[in-house]
């Protein structure tokens, strides 16, 4: 059942209370008046009788005096002349009894049909049916009520007097008319008076609601307001007006003016602590990028130098190399989310997204070879504005998630098409996808999870977390640094710069996962200017044609999609394990016995 709003609760509760009110008094008022009209139609009762009877009226036959005796002669005189003479009303009934209390004759005062507009009245007899009606009435003195056939409803006396023993009556009919004319004025009033108040209730009740509407407007802009991360302007308050102890409404306002108060000097110490974590971190990676930088090459020295070392020296410092290689991506992608937490801006201009999704396809097929790898890319560029060499990364790490996190042989599709006013980016993948409880956390920093996604190196990441040290020879990996081949070393930042560097473009970046299929998706606004320049054509890349060779032959070619394509093996590229960084250099021929070094 639907809550009604306080305002309605009221204006109905006041409503009724008025109308119950209402009720209570036209009840009261009907039985009041309809006690005071039959005490009035009583008396003329009375007043009948006396004067049917004579001066005295008795209540019964036994305190009548003895009439004349026997034989005396009576004046000739209609009993019953009392119902058509005299100031009652049309419909007066009379009827008289004889010595055994039953009706001898029975008559009713009516207009004459013959004149009707003298007013004069005259006696019509009651049929038997209305007669017995009122032989019904107690000869007790006291008005009865009696419903008299066809005539209606009357008031009943019998009485008895000198003159004999009568019954007289009345009709209510006046009495129940004005009983009716007061019920419909009081319920049309009634009726007109609730109207009146619903409306001006409601006026009323909005009036005094109108500072709790505004407290609650108050809250409504505060709930609106991004309070879960950033630097919050929370200057949302109630005004002082509606914030006065002194009212119910105001205690309401003032009190979540304390609250906002205590909310904003929590979110401003937090602010302040995440601002000191993200200086620190900002300056211990860009200070760890010179020692790192150095062990790398003085690593890289030591093997190449002339002094010959044992197999597991040079192993060792391979591991050296490739250890300070993965520090170094990690530390790069710690001062980028630095700096993109920081709001620092990104370069701007307007990029075709096709390109860019050739290019990070090539690289990631270079670097997993047992993968299937796709293209589905439309006929028109896709603009969007950014900055190329961010949007660039966002697309290795999409892609090298997809190959660290799957296994040998699973189909990744990059795909690119318009969505309305955005350029949606989809990275889908039919690996055995992510779970449920991780997957709301991917896109955190060094969210890890179980090895549901089998990491190609070993190891577990069900996050997603791209490998920063991961690199294409001739390429820029994830992180903008590089590492030796195969290296494998996630930093679980990966999906955090995607996220980061989306939000920095004005996009939206999300995840969806079942077994055999995950897609993640990227939103970009869309360059809508017609006269933006444009990139090269999407497929002017160095990319072998689908005829060459294709490593995927089982993966049919759609028809209605020609540029959707399977992309093989790059012949003109060297297999990742030849590069030049993961093996030694050639010997040099043997070198003359050791002697003091140049400028010992």
């Amino acid at each position: 059942m639907r809550r009604r709003s306080l305002r309605t609760r009221l204006v109905v509760a006041a409503v009724t209370l008025i109308a119950v009110v209402c009720a209570v008094i036209g009840t009261v008022t009907t039985i009041a008046l309809r006690s005071h009209l039959y005490e009035q139609l009583d008396g003329q009762l009375g007043e009948l009788g006396m004067r049917a009877t004579g001066p005295r009226v008795f209540a019964s036959r036994s305190e009548r005096p003895p009439g004349p005796p026997p034989g005396a002669e009576l004046p000739r005189r209609d009993p019953l002349d009392f119902v058509s003479k005299g100031p009652q009303e049309l419909g007066t009934v009379g009827a008289v009894l004889d010595g055994h209390g039953a009706i001898a004759r029975a008559v009713v005062s009516e207009e004459r049909r013959a004149d009707r507009s003298s007013g004069q009245a005259h006696a019509a007899p009651l049929t038997d049916a209305q007669a017995a009606a009122l032989g019904t009435v107690a000869e007790d003195g006291r008005p009865h009520t009696v419903d008299v056939p066809v005539l209606g409803e009357y008031r009943v006396a019998a009485v008895s007097g000198e003159r004999g023993s009568f019954l007289v009556g009345l009709p209510t009919d006046r009495v129940t008319n004005t009983l009716q004319t007061l019920i419909a004025v009081e319920v049309s009033v009634t009726g007109a008076g609730l109207i009146a108040a619903s409306l001006a209730g409601a006026a009323a009740v909005g009036m005094a609601l109108r500072p709790l509407r505004r407290v609650a407007a108050t809250a409504t802009r505060v709930s609106e307001l991004p309070l879960h991360r950033g630097e919050v302007a929370l200057h949302e308050r109630v005004p002082d007006a509606e914030a006065d102890p002194a009212t119910e409404v105001g205690q309401v306002g003032a009190a979540l003016n304390r609250m906002l108060d205590h909310v904003h000097e929590a979110l401003d110490a937090r602010q302040r602590s995440e601002t000191r974590v993200r200086r620190f971190v900002a300056d211990a990676s860009h200070e760890l990028r010179t020692p790192l930088a150095s062990i790398r090459g003085y690593a890289e020295l030591t093997r190449r130098g002339s002094e010959e070392a044992g197999p597991d020296t040079r192993h060792a410092l391979r591991r050296i190399e490739s250890e300070a290689r993965r520090m170094s991506g990690l530390v790069e992608d710690l001062l980028l989310l630095a700096r993109l937490d920081a709001g620092r801006p990104l370069s701007s201009e307007s990029t075709d997204l096709s390109p860019i999704v050739v290019d990070a396809l090539s690289d990631a097929r270079a670097a997993g070879a047992g993968h299937a790898w796709r293209l589905d890319l439309p006929d028109e560029p896709m603009l969007v504005t950014g900055d190329p060499a961010r949007l660039h990364q966002v697309l290795l790490n999409l892609l090298a998630n997809a190959r660290t996190h799957t296994p040998p042989g699973t189909t990744v599709t990059a795909r690119v098409q318009r969505e309305g006013p955005w350029v949606r980016l989809d990275v889908e993948d039919d690996g055995p996808g992510i779970p449920p409880a991780l997957l709301p956390h991917v896109f955190e920093r060094f969210a890890r999870g179980d090895a549901s996604r089998a990491r190609a190196g070993g190891g577990a990441g069900a996050d997603g977390a791209v490998p920063a040290a991961t690199v294409v020879p001739g390429t820029s990996g994830a992180s903008g640094g590089s590492a030796a081949p195969g290296a494998t070393g996630s930093t679980g930042l990966g999906l955090a710069i995607v996220q980061a560097v989306t939000t920095a473009h004005g996009g939206t970046v999300g995840a969806r996962s079942v077994p055999g299929r995950t897609v993640f998706t990227v939103h970009l606004p869309a360059v809508t200017d017609p006269g933006a320049p444009a990139a090269e054509t999407p497929l002017a890349v160095d990319v072998p044609r689908a005829a060459e060779t294709p490593r995927v032959v089982d993966v049919p070619v759609v028809a209605e999609t020609p540029r959707v394509v399977d992309v093989p093996p790059a012949v003109d590229l060297p297999p990742a394990a030849e590069t030049p960084s993961a093996v030694d250099p050639p010997r040099a021929a043997p070198a003359a016995p050791p002697g003091p070094a140049p400028g010992a």
